[in-house]
């Protein structure tokens, strides 16, 4: 790597990282939309992933991971659930809270570089933007189920419903709001990186 790249690559990892911490620590990353609350926090990892590809989604999924657990301890915004989970299993609300973040990173840095090269820049960035909030969403539930399933505190979430039903009634319209608008800014930040040329044009397979 030459060391234009490494400026580069530090650059565009410092300003997602910012991002990450302003959305994290103050309501500037969450959008009220009525009775909902849609996070912006998977945008920088979406941009991440298609910057810097696999593992620099891995990266920012990482930071994520960190600053989402630490609000379990009352840091940043707070998360309700984040703290009630932390008084139940401190090493499994960390798990919960990182992993799922770490893997959505990661696997939208692949899907990306893989749908890139076979329908172009443009269409693959708006694909990374809806797989970064899908994924996240579908990791982050899949971890409370399987890492607190069988706790008091989620057994009364789920009350006596079906795991799907659940899940589905817990993310609701919130989920899809959220994907869409992870979808529509993710692919037009990153379509403008290309169109600026700042950022290297795949050749289509």
């Amino acid at each position: 790597m030459t060391k234009k790249n490494n400026v580069k690559t530090l650059v565009i990892l410092s300003l997602m990282t910012a991002l990450l911490i302003l959305f994290s620590f103050t309501p500037i990353g969450t959008i009220p939309i009525g009775p909902l609350s849609i996070t912006l926090n998977i945008i920088p990892v979406a941009i991440a992933a298609i910057t810097l590809g696999a593992w620099g989604g891995l990266a920012m999924g990482c930071v994520f991971g960190v600053l989402s657990f630490l609000q379990c301890l009352g840091i940043g915004v707070p998360s309700g659930m984040g703290v009630i989970l932390f008084g139940i299993n401190p090493f499994l609300a960390f798990v919960q809270r990182f992993v799922p973040r770490a893997l959505d990173g990661l696997l939208v840095g692949l899907l990306y570089q893989g749908f890139s090269k076979r329908a172009g820049n443009t269409p693959a960035c708006f694909v990374a933007g809806f797989f970064s909030a899908f994924l996240n969403t579908l990791f982050f539930m899949s971890a409370l189920v399987l890492l607190f399933g069988n706790t008091e505190y989620v057994q009364g979430l789920i009350a006596g419903r079906s795991i799907l039903l659940f899940v589905v009634a817990f993310v609701g319209v919130n989920a899809v709001v959220e994907m869409l608008v992870s979808t529509v800014v993710t692919g037009l930040v990153g379509s403008a990186l290309f169109h600026a040329k700042l950022l290297p044009v795949a050749q289509k397979t």
